[in-house]
C-alpha cells in the first residue's frame, strides 16, 4: 500500500493575517498564537517582518530565547534592492538579526510589476532573486521563495514567470511558493500555473518543491488553494480564520479540514483537526474579533438546525442535514428555536438542557405556540440559548424564581460637562425586600450594578459575572422613538459565556429583562457553557 500524501502547512497569521483591517496583535498576542500553532503541529510559523516594526523584533527576540518545539520559525523579507548588494541590504540584515532558521523571501514574478513597481529591468529582478536566495542559503538558512503576483505574471509572460521560479531554485530555494497576490485568479488558472512550475522544475532536475499562497478577493482562496494542491503543490500557506489584507487570505482551518476530511490527504499530526474549533475561536478572541456564526466547520452556526422539517429529520438521524460529524473539528450540532420551530425543535433544544418533554403533552404544544407568539412580539431565541432555557424551566412544575424585581427606577442627569446615571431597585428574595441604589456610566450599567449589589450577598455565584457584549436592535423603525427594542446581552464568568434577550418598547425594560435572565441563569448553572480555550 502506497503512503498517503502529506501536505506541509505554513501559517502566516502573524504577518499576513495581521495586515487585516481590524487586526492588531501585540507581541504577546503573537507569541501566544505562535505557541498554539506549534502545539498543534504546524510545520512553519511565520513570525513577521523583522525590521519593519518593534513588535516583530520583540517576538523574534523572545522566540530566539525560547524556541518553538516543533514548528520552524520563518522570518519574512524581500529580495535585495535593485542595484544594491545583499551584504549592504538593511532588510536582509534584519533577517539575519532575527536568528530565524527560515527566511521567506518575496520577489516579483510579473514583468509589469517589475517595470512599474520596482522600476528596474527583468534581468536585474532575476539577479535580485537569485543573489538574495543564495545569500540566505550560504548563511545556513532554509529559504522559501514567495513568487509574488505569479499567476498574473504567468498570464502576462509565462516564460519570464517560470524563469523567476527557476532562478530561485538554482540559488538553492527549498520551496517556490506561487502567490495569487491580488486574489483575482480562477481555479483552472491556479492548477495550470502550479503544473507548469512543477514541470519546469522537474525538467531542470531541481529538488525544489512547490507551494501555494492565495488571497480571497473573489472568495476563492480556499478553492484555489485546494486546486493548487490537486495540481501538485505540496505546501499550503494561509492564516487562521482567513485574516489578511483586503478580503483576507486562504483560511487554513477550512483548507486543512477539506484536505484531511474530504480529500484523505495528511496535513498536521493526527488529532489536530479535532481541536480546530478551539483554535479558531481562541485566535478570534485574541484578535478581539467576533467569529462569524456561519464560519464553515468551526462557527457556532456551522451545524445549527432551525427549520422544523430539518430538525425532525436530524432527530431521526444526526447526519440528515450535516456533511460531517461536527466532533471531527471539535464543534457540535445545535438546534435553534424560532418562529420556524415545530415541536421537534423544542424537544431537541430542551434535551440539550437535560429536560425531557413529552411530544404529545398539551404543555409542549402550548410552549411551541407561546414561543411563536413571543417571536412575533420581537423576541429572538436562536441567539439567546440561556433565555430559552429559562423560559422552558420556568414552565416546569414546581419551579420558583430565586428572586423577583418588585420595582426599579433610573435617572440620567448632566452635571457640568459630565453625564451621570443612577438606578434603584427593590428585589424580593424569600419574602425579604432589598432596596439598593448604584451609579453607572449609563442607565443600563447603573441598573446592572444595583441588581448585583442587591443580589450578590444572597447569591455568591454572581461574584465574577461580567457583561461582555450588549446589542440593541430597533425592530420597527417607522415607529420612531416609540419603536419596539430588542436587547441581547452576552454575559460570562471565567471562560463561560451565555446570551439572553429582552424585548420591550422601553429600552430600559428590555435591558432589565435580559439582565434578569442572565443573572438567574448564572445562579442556577454556575459552570454551564464553559469553553476550554487552548492554553
Amino acid at each position: 500500500m502506497s503512503a498517503k500524501r502529506r501536505i506541509v502547512v505554513y501559517d502566516t497569521t502573524l504577518r499576513d493575517g495581521a495586515q487585516g483591517p481590524d487586526v492588531s496583535f501585540s507581541a504577546a498576542d503573537k507569541e501566544r498564537i505562535a505557541r498554539l500553532l506549534d502545539g498543534l503541529g504546524f510545520d512553519y510559523v511565520e513570525g513577521g517582518f523583522p525590521g519593519s516594526n518593534p513588535k516583530d523584533e520583540e517576538l523574534f527576540t523572545s522566540l530566539a530565547k525560547q524556541p518553538l518545539e516543533s514548528a520552524r520559525l520563518a522570518a519574512f523579507g524581500a529580495t535585495r534592492r535593485a542595484g544594491g548588494r545583499c551584504e549592504d541590504d538593511p532588510n536582509l540584515d534584519a533577517l539575519i538579526a532575527s536568528k530565524a532558521p527560515v527566511w521567506t523571501l518575496v520577489g516579483k514574478s510579473d514583468t509589469w510589476q517589475v517595470a512599474t513597481v520596482l522600476q528596474t529591468t527583468n534581468n536585474e529582478n532575476l539577479a535580485m532573486v537569485e543573489e538574495s536566495v543564495a545569500y540566505g542559503v550560504d548563511l545556513g538558512r532554509e529559504v522559501i521563495f514567495d513568487a509574488e503576483h505569479f499567476f498574473d505574471g504567468y498570464a502576462r509572460d509565462a516564460e519570464y514567470a517560470l524563469e523567476v521560479c527557476l532562478s530561485a531554485s538554482r540559488a538553492g530555494a527549498a520551496w517556490v511558493v506561487l502567490c495569487d497576490t491580488n486574489g483575482g485568479s480562477q481555479p483552472a488558472e491556479i492548477r495550470s500555473g502550479v503544473e507548469a512550475v512543477r514541470s519546469a522544475l522537474a525538467h531542470a532536475g531541481a529538488s525544489t518543491r512547490v507551494g501555494i499562497h492565495t488571497h480571497n478577493d473573489c472568495e476563492l482562496a480556499v478553492a484555489n488553494t485546494l486546486e493548487g494542491v490537486m495540481g501538485g503543490a505540496d505546501m499550503v500557506q494561509g492564516t487562521i480564520n482567513g485574516y489578511g489584507e483586503r478580503c483576507g487570505n486562504a483560511n487554513l482551518v477550512s483548507v486543512i479540514s477539506n484536505l484531511v476530511l474530504k480529500l484523505d490527504i495528511e496535513a498536521l499530526p493526527q488529532g489536530s483537526v479535532q481541536r480546530f474549533t478551539e483554535l479558531s475561536r481562541t485566535v478570534a478572541e485574541i484578535a478581539n474579533l467576533a467569529l462569524p456564526l456561519q464560519q464553515p466547520f468551526v462557527g457556532h452556526g456551522a451545524f445549527a438546525h432551525k427549520g422544523g422539517q430539518h430538525v425532525a429529520a436530524v432527530l431521526r438521524h444526526k447526519d440528515a442535514y450535516q456533511h460531517i460529524d461536527p466532533a471531527r473539528v471539535g464543534n457540535e450540532a445545535r438546534v435553534l428555536v424560532s418562529e420556524l420551530s415545530g415541536r421537534g425543535n423544542v424537544l431537541a433544544k430542551a434535551r440539550e438542557f437535560g429536560l425531557e418533554l413529552d411530544r404529545d403533552d398539551p404543555q409542549t404544544r402550548w410552549l411551541v405556540n407561546h414561543l411563536k407568539e413571543l417571536e412575533h412580539q420581537g423576541y429572538a431565541y436562536e441567539a439567546a440559548d440561556a433565555s430559552f432555557e429559562m423560559l422552558v424551566r420556568r414552565l416546569q412544575p414546581g419551579y420558583a424564581a430565586p428572586w423577583t424585581v418588585a420595582d426599579f427606577t433610573t435617572q440620567v442627569r448632566k452635571n457640568g460637562g459630565s453625564v451621570h446615571a443612577e438606578a434603584t431597585v427593590k428585589v424580593e428574595v424569600e419574602g425579604a425586600v432589598y432596596h439598593t441604589a448604584a451609579s453607572g456610566n449609563g442607565p443600563v450599567n447603573a441598573l446592572d450594578a444595583a441588581l448585583r449589589k442587591a443580589l450578590t450577598p444572597q447569591f455568591p455565584a454572581l461574584d465574577g459575572v461580567s457583561l461582555h457584549d450588549y446589542k440593541v436592535r430597533i425592530l420597527n423603525g417607522d415607529a420612531g422613538t416609540a419603536a419596539t427594542t430588542r436587547v441581547l446581552i452576552e454575559s460570562g464568568k471565567g471562560t463561560a459565556r451565555w446570551t439572553t434577550v429582552g424585548c420591550s418598547s422601553n429600552i430600559i425594560e428590555a435591558s432589565l429583562l435580559a439582565l434578569i435572565d442572565s443573572l438567574e441563569f448564572a445562579v442556577l448553572f454556575p459552570t454551564r457553557g464553559e469553553v476550554g480555550l487552548l492554553a
